[in-house]
């Protein structure tokens, strides 16, 4: 029993020097990317890698203050998602060169916020002797979590575009829709969109091929929608943890725990 215990120690031991290892590889690469922007005199750039060299210190605030231990998998993937969405969408233009980048990334979002609101009622539930909630009602609120943090998030790229003219909210070429208000009688539905033009009161012609602008709804809906699936994915994990007398190897590498 001893050795195993001494083997388990040594497994853990190992896992969070590979997370600690990311963390000090991805900060270097960021170091790098802020320097380079220095140089280039791109200071748009300099603040993004500021900012996260700022996110990533709030793994471990988080854990100091709230006194949690998140698993190395789950940290890592944490140190990873800050990465890819600041210096790799932002710096390297990842969300405009690589299909679906941001897709991918609103998914993840949505099962680590999932996980993180799964933990916090979880060790609410088994440290509190008045409540006694079901599997199924965590999981509801892991998802309700999950999915109030991806609403903030939308509304803070929709701030980003009205208050400092960003483009937080990607832009589609939407080929058809409908609308009543080209005929007030009846719902008009326009269709094949070969072309749209957009003149300015400057004199300024955009031609739009193949329909017409997007300013966001399309790409708000679809991050909702992925973030959705991201949580629910989590939460059917979940469930099946709980029921298993919280012992199940992947949930386990993703659902923080209480340092006692």
């Amino acid at each position: 029993m001893k050795s195993f215990s001494k083997v388990m120690r040594n497994r853990y031991k190992e896992e969070k020097k590979s997370a600690i290892i990311i963390y000090f590889v991805l900060r270097i690469l960021v170091i790098i990317c802020g320097l380079l922007s220095i140089v280039n005199g791109n200071y748009k750039h300099t603040f993004i890698c500021i900012l996260a060299l700022v996110l990533f210190t709030l793994p471990t605030i988080a854990q100091k203050t709230l006194k949690f231990e998140l698993p190395n998998t789950f940290e890592a993937i944490v140190y990873f998602f800050i990465f890819a969405a600041e210096i790799l969408g932002d710096v390297n233009r990842f969300y405009v060169t690589v299909p679906h980048f941001d897709t991918i990334l609103h998914t993840m979002n949505g099962f680590l916020c999932a996980a993180f609101g799964f933990a916090l009622l979880d060790i609410i539930d088994r440290r509190s002797r008045k409540i006694d909630v079901t599997p199924l009602f965590i999981a509801i609120v892991a998802f309700s979590f999950s999915m109030t943090i991806g609403v903030l998030w939308e509304f803070f790229e929709y701030g980003g575009d009205q208050i400092f003219v960003a483009d937080m909210q990607k832009d589609t070429i939407v080929s058809s829709f409908s609308t009543s208000k080209l005929d007030d009688s009846k719902r008009v539905y326009v269709t094949d969109i070969v072309e749209t033009q957009i003149k300015t009161k400057s004199g300024e012609t955009y031609v739009i091929k193949d329909g017409y602008l997007d300013i966001g709804i399309n790409d708000t809906m679809k991050d909702l929608l992925v973030n959705m699936v991201g949580a629910i994915v989590f939460c059917i994990f979940g469930v099946i943890y709980l029921k298993n007398e919280r012992e199940n190897a992947f949930a386990n590498k993703f659902i923080p725990k209480k340092i006692d």
